[in-house]
């Protein structure tokens, strides 16, 4: 069975990023990102309030951290260590060698291919090192730029679920993509 330990922390590299570890020094980034309309446009999910309730969270993602049941990222640029989008590795289920991987980004910095790189990157880390066999995303079917990279990355389509999501008294469809490990040894 897959055994997950996030200690210490991942800090991964990529050309132009730096995908570390979200910090309280990050609440008005993610107090941003969890309440701007075109960030939220494809993600059912009440806007987030206050910068207060951006900690809440950034306190939720440490325990993640801590129990391992999580690898949630700040993504930044190499020259900057301002908070621009978010990637995570969740819900492991650990029995199969999967996790769900989800990203945001800040739409003054989408279509520069920066979340390509990222995803790229925590793909790398949840294959190589993690010892992940797949990892599935979840999507908006309207949502065609996540479609892209998902699909620039190397994820499959694998279906289209009809309502099955409730929010707000509408149920609404998720396009599922996933991608296998490579294989090892000419396996």
């Amino acid at each position: 069975m897959l055994s997950i330990n996030l200690t210490p922390f991942p800090t991964l590299y990529t050309e132009r990023l730096i995908l570390r570890r979200t910090t309280m020094a990050d609440v008005g980034e993610i107090f941003f990102l969890r309440s701007d309309p075109r960030v939220l446009q494809y993600i059912n999910r009440h806007p987030c309030q206050s910068e207060e309730e951006a900690a809440t969270f950034i306190r939720l993602l440490e325990g993640n951290i801590d129990s391992n049941e999580g690898v949630p990222w700040a993504i930044s640029l190499k020259d900057s260590s301002k908070l621009i989008g978010s990637i995570g590795i969740w819900r492991f289920t650990k029995e199969h060698y999967r996790a769900e991987i989800g990203y945001v980004m800040d739409p003054e910095y989408q279509g520069q291919g920066l979340m390509q790189e990222a995803l790229q990157a925590a793909v790398d880390y949840g294959f190589g090192t993690l010892g992940l066999h797949s990892i599935e995303a979840n999507t908006d079917p309207e949502n065609i730029a996540s479609q892209r990279v998902l699909e620039r990355t190397g994820f499959v389509r694998e279906g289209h679920v009809r309502e099955n999501h409730f929010f707000e008294g509408r149920f609404y469809d998720t396009v599922i993509y996933s991608m296998l490990a490579p294989a090892k040894n000419g396996q």
